[in-house]
């Protein structure tokens, strides 16, 4: 590829429906690399080169919009290979990209782990890794990306507990951040986590623990009911004098209510022919 050759690259967009893996020669762009260019080691041509970079202007996708940079495009470096059909791992050289202040490997069909050392790019204040194939745990030196202001790691498969860290704390939104990625737990999402794992395990005692008391409550009350019941009945089949006062109440309180609703319902009709106009 011809782009391994241009070292001095300070920012890389490319949204051309690539194919194929991230090329490891990506990690040699030395112009990604930080420097300062108000040390005295620095020479004119870098300065030159620098001063004229200021002049230009841009507009790049960063922190999840479309941003221009004029007057602090000398500040600018970033690389954007979102929306291709990449595939593979990511590559560990972009770590020595030490320079880097926006990433963004969105919407490919990357797959792998999250590089371990990721938190070497101390630079990096936007980081999109969405809509991908990742898996694994969030490494936790991403906790050290201590000017990190935007991150979108949604919809891969990565799994674990979330890295605790005062700036990854900050973030807005942390629901969207970590959407679509069902295995992932931690204090900032809904799903808590317990000794470093999802709380699925201490979830299902839970359910189980329930099940059974659920069970237990229901075996007394059936126990109650039956021997209630079988306590009447059982009495009323053994006792003849109480069988038949007991039936004969039946019968009599039977009749009360016929006799009661009846003469609720000649009442009714009474009322009903009164009010009616003639």
């Amino acid at each position: 590829m011809a782009l391994k050759s241009c070292t001095s690259l300070v920012v890389l967009d490319l949204d051309n429906n690539l194919k194929g893996r991230i090329p490891h020669c990506f990690g040699n762009f030395n112009g990604m690399v930080k420097i300062n260019v108000d040390d005295s080691d620095s020479s004119d041509y870098s300065v030159a080169i620098y001063v004229q970079w200021y002049a230009e202007h841009l507009t790049e996708v960063m922190k999840g919009r479309y941003m221009e940079y004029t007057k602090n495009l000398l500040y600018l470096i970033n690389m954007d290979l979102s929306r291709n059909n990449l595939e593979g791992t990511i590559p560990e050289e972009l770590i020595l990209l030490t320079g880097l202040i926006g990433l963004n490997l969105s919407h490919n069909n990357l797959s792998g782990k999250i590089p371990k050392t990721i938190g070497k790019l101390e630079w990096l204040e936007s980081l999109d890794l969405s809509v991908n194939h990742l898996s694994g745990m969030i490494p936790d030196s991403m906790s050290s990306l201590t000017k990190l202001s935007y991150l979108n790691l949604s919809y891969n498969n990565l799994s674990g507990k979330i890295p605790n860290g005062n700036q990854l704390q900050t973030l807005e939104d942390p629901s969207s951040i970590y959407a679509g990625n069902p295995l992932l737990c931690g204090a900032s999402i809904p799903k808590k986590c317990w000794d470093g794992k999802p709380h699925q395990g201490n979830k299902f005692g839970n359910r189980k623990h329930k099940s059974s008391e659920d069970m237990w409550f229901y075996i007394v009350v059936m126990s109650g009911f039956a021997t209630g019941f079988w306590g009447v009945v059982g009495f009323l089949i053994f006792n003849k004098s109480w069988r038949r006062a007991y039936f004969l109440f039946v019968d009599r309180t039977k009749d009360r209510l016929l006799v009661l609703v009846a003469l609720k319902m000649a009442s009714l009709k009474k009322m009903i022919k009164l009010r009616k106009p003639e």
